[in-house]
Formats: structure tokens, C-alpha cells, sequence
């Protein structure tokens, strides 16, 4: 397996594929990087020879953050949103929908699975 930036990418994935395996790194920034590494992006990352590894780790390293710098300024910005009250902020922090969508009847990946009634129990008399 060929490691760029920190991330073992697979040898049998077509080198437009494969670095989609690196946080930050979608299929229109992986054929921009190729591209100006000069690399089929068809062209498997097991055939891929040093020279042209070492042309992808310098574009994307020219290119901007990548994997752990990007999800720690992801964190610090949840958490600056969260520590200046702001609606959004409030959102994260009760683990609901953060850009507007309904509630009532959706949202099931935010909030979790669903907290049933407990049909016939009754409350304990003395």
C-alpha cells in the first residue's frame, strides 16, 4: 500500500479513486491533483512508481489542508460556535439539525433511534 499524508491508500484503486481515501479529498480535487502531478487518473496506485508519489505528496501538500489539520479546524469551529451561543451552536450541542431542516417527522440520523412509549405501564400507587 502507498502512504500519502498519513493514509494508506489501496494498491489496486485507480489513483483518482485512491486518493479519495484521504480526508479532505473528493473526486474533483483528486483529478485537479493529478492533473497537476501530470498522472493518468486511471492508472492504478500499485503501478504508480516513487517519482510520481513523491509529485502527488508535494501537490497536495502545495494544495492546502488535508486529514488532521482539517478535522481539528473543523472541531474548533463547532466549538467556537457552541461557545458564542449562537443558534447553529445550539443546534450541535443538543445533536440536532444544524441547517434548517424539519424535525417533526425526520432527522433520525441527528437525534438517534426513536425513544418509544411504554404502552400500559402505569405508575406506581401507595
Amino acid at each position: 500500500m502507498a502512504r500519502i499524508a498519513g493514509v494508506d491508500v489501496p494498491n489496486n484503486k485507480q489513483a483518482r479513486i485512491g486518493l479519495t481515501y484521504i480526508y479532505g479529498i473528493g473526486d474533483s480535487r483528486a483529478a485537479k491533483i493529478l492533473e497537476k502531478a501530470s498522472i493518468d487518473p486511471f492508472v492504478k496506485i500499485g503501478t504508480l512508481d516513487e517519482d510520481q508519489l513523491n509529485r502527488i505528496r508535494h501537490v497536495i501538500e502545495a494544495e492546502g489542508q488535508i486529514e488532521g489539520d482539517l478535522r481539528k479546524d473543523l472541531s474548533l469551529n463547532i466549538k467556537r460556535l457552541i461557545e458564542i451561543q449562537s443558534y447553529r451552536g445550539l443546534r450541535h450541542r443538543r445533536g440536532l439539525p444544524v441547517r434548517g431542516q424539519r424535525t417533526h417527522t425526520n432527522a433520525r440520523t441527528r437525534k438517534g433511534p426513536r425513544k418509544g412509549t411504554v404502552a400500559g405501564k402505569k405508575k406506581a400507587t401507595k
